[in-house]
């Protein structure tokens, strides 16, 4: 039998301090009481086999361990068990490099007498490789003529080796493994470490340490395979993009006696280095990739605004996140990123800030062109929660609310935005359907929802629209019942209306954050979380093309169908999404906004492709949910979150306007219905009160 990895370091970590108690173990390894009782229980049958004396427990969980078995398995003049038989993934690993790497044809026979398993034991194990093999698109095929061999594209086969190397060197007696496996004499290792330190020394960095023990191995490997003919295919990569680099440049080095190598080889080689892991570097800019820093500065500043945390010495961070992002934006461009990379667990208290550190890490995703891989995104949690330890801050102390909403998605992000700027102490994480509620995981303290809704957490119930007594009162209200606080009647919005009727303002948003800051008494939240672009208005969505007016129509769904049409024409939406508008609760009043207008949406999957509005103007009316006689149709087409959010603001502002709705109803065409909307939200001409 063998011991798994869990069993043998719980094993080595007894056997070198004794003095260890169950619970000490049980919180290390984040491990409950039966789960340890297995363990051990296999470590004892392990021992018994091994003809060696078991491991006891007393009732208050410390461990009696035999003065003989310590020095029996742990190697002389160490702390580390001696050689142990090698687990089912350590196996894996093993069967993997060799067909990787062995120039002789492979049989059964080959792997049981060299990993001292039985057949049956083995090809186990070749089902559990092929399984590892699958992410990497490679295939374990056998002949009677060939044996055991890989089939697969060259480039996805070297990325299998790195992945295999970096795993093989963090597991008990790995190096040994590695030799074994790879035939590597001790010279190459040489050779090659001593052009990684020169590599280090042209570059002006350090790489981490896991990635400088790796690399020796993964040069000998890839000049191995290249003087074999075992060249890439060209892959997605353009010579001009890596050929001025300075790592291009070591590679040049690294190949100055391996004779010709074909371009596609040295490039990949080049990728490899841009994409290893650096703890120094002498210098912090680089011009290859100039957006990166831009990126992780809009990163960072959406990460502060959705945490209500300031960031100190941001530019330090900056150049920190620079050194770690560069190779990791390599790895996720050219999915050079490894599958055994993404184990990586955080303690629960960081899942929030993991939640929220996603979500800022749009910039980034926008300019690699590719979703951030989940491993990668928890990499700058956890950078991010070290620095916010670091400076004193915490996540956890601040209130986590959600927003529950029954409505659709353009209602509720836009109540998740009102209360986002209503409540800038607060950590918005979520707005949520009811659904979505019910299972939702992550920790929160307050729920807002125009709806009851079960739950144990404190609930306020609120308009889905509020005016701006509400929202007033709403803050008084939470505020008073969280804090203990009754907060002065001073509201932001009302404040700055103030100053911009009575005097010029040169920076808006500056002067917004500041009195905002200044309000709270708090200058570690920004203030005025935007999260939508500030460039898409009502009127840059309902323009003359977009708006249509009519005399009547006989009922509802024929406003739809007639409202939906400019967006149809211009394929901003699909026919499904109007079949979905079709199908929404004909009786819900939360489509009615304001004066008379409704704003029918629906889920953005079922056929939006771009951030678009349409205005049906009917002179006469519809009837909706029996209630209502509505003059506006606006069809709202929102392909994400926050594009629309600023419109949909200008919107509700503007059907809440009795002046303006009047307006509406006596233009004669589009043109003029344009004009009083673009005249309506202008800043030179703020709306009538």
């Amino acid at each position: 039998m063998y011991l798994d990895s869990r069993s043998r370091n719980l094993l080595n970590e007894v056997v070198s301090n004794p003095a260890l108690k169950s619970l000490d173990l049980e919180k290390k390894h984040q491990l409950n009481r039966r789960q340890l009782k297995y363990s051990f229980d296999k470590i004892n049958d392990w021992l018994d086999s091994q003809n060696l004396p078991r491991i006891t427990r007393t009732k208050k969980g410390a461990f009696i361990v035999s003065p003989m078995l310590s020095s029996t398995i742990r190697a002389e003049g160490t702390n580390e068990l001696k050689e142990i038989i090698p687990s089912e993934d350590e196996r894996v690993i093993m069967i993997l490099l060799m067909l990787i790497c062995r120039d002789e044809e492979l049989s059964l026979l080959h792997f049981t007498s060299e990993l001292k398993f039985s057949k049956n034991t083995i090809l186990n194990d070749l089902k559990k490789a092929q399984l590892h093999a699958d992410q990497f698109q490679i295939q374990i095929e056998y002949s009677r003529r060939y044996g055991y061999e890989l089939s697969g594209k060259e480039f996805s086969i070297r990325n299998l080796f790195i992945s295999l190397i970096e795993s093989c060197l963090n597991i008990h007696h790995g190096k040994s493994y590695v030799i074994q496996a790879t035939n590597l004499s001790s010279s190459e290792l040489v050779s090659f470490q001593h052009k990684i330190d020169c590599v280090e020394a042209e570059l002006g960095l350090k790489f981490t340490d896991t990635k400088i023990e790796a690399m020796p191995y993964i040069l000998a490997f890839i000049l191995r395979r290249i003087k074999k003919s075992k060249t890439i295919d060209s892959f997605n990569i353009h010579y001009d993009e890596l050929s001025d680099t300075k790592e291009y440049r070591a590679t040049e080095r690294i190949l100055d006696d391996a004779g010709n190598v074909p371009i596609s080889d040295r490039l990949f080689i080049t990728l490899h280095l841009l994409s290893t892991n650096v703890y120094w570097s002498e210098s912090i800019s680089d011009d290859v990739i100039p957006e990166l820093r831009e990126a992780l500065n809009e990163m960072l500043e959406l990460f502060e605004k959705r945490s209500c945390i300031f960031l100190k010495n941001k530019e330090q961070l900056l150049n920190k996140l620079m050194l770690h992002t560069k190779p990791a934006y390599y790895r996720i461009k050219y999915k050079l990123t490894h599958v055994n990379e993404g184990h990586q667990t955080t303690s629960p208290e960081f899942d929030e800030l993991h939640h929220i550190a996603k979500i800022a890490l749009k910039p980034l995703e926008n300019l690699i062109g590719e979703s951030i891989p989940d491993h990668e995104a928890m990499y700058l949690t956890m950078f991010l929660g070290g620095w916010l330890t670091k400076q004193g801050d915490s996540l956890q102390e601040k209130i986590k609310a959600v927003v529950v909403c029954p409505n659709g998605v353009a209602i509720s992000r836009l109540m998740l935005s009102q209360l986002d700027d209503l409540f800038p102490e607060f950590v918005f994480l979520e707005a949520l359907s009811v659904r979505e509620f019910q299972s939702y995981s992550l920790h929160y303290d307050l729920v807002f929802s125009p709806i009851y809704v079960e739950t144990g957490k404190k609930l306020f119930i609120i308009s889905s629209l509020m005016d701006e007594e509400e929202k007033l009162r709403l803050r008084k209200q939470v505020m008073t019942e969280t804090s203990g606080v009754i907060p002065l009647d001073v509201h932001l919005e009302q404040m700055m209306n103030i100053i911009d009727d009575n005097a010029t303002i040169h920076n808006k948003e500056t002067l917004k954050q500041e009195l905002g800051r200044l309000i709270k008494q708090d200058s570690s939240a920004p203030e005025n979380k935007v999260l939508e672009p500030a460039t898409v208005t009502l009127s840059d969505l309902l323009h003359e093309s977009t708006i249509q007016l009519v005399t009547k129509v006989h009922a509802w769904e024929d406003a739809i169908v007639l409202a939906a049409q400019p967006l149809l024409t211009d394929k901003s939406i699909t026919p499904n999404y109007v079949e979905a508008l079709l199908k929404l609760d004909t009786e819900d009043p939360h489509i009615v906004i304001g004066s008379n207008t409704a704003i029918p949406h629906a889920d953005p999957e079922a056929g939006v492709r771009r951030v678009s509005m349409s205005l049906l103007q009917i002179k006469e009316g519809v009837t909706f949910a029996q209630t209502h006689t509505i003059h506006s149709v606006i069809i709202i087409a929102a392909p994400d979150k926050y594009q629309h959010l600023k419109a949909l603001r200008q919107l509700i502002k503007l059907s809440q306007n009795p002046h303006i709705m009047n307006d509406l109803k006596s233009s004669k065409n589009a043109n003029e219905i344009a004009h009083v909307i673009k005249q309506s939200i202008s800043e030179d001409s703020p709306l009538p009160t």
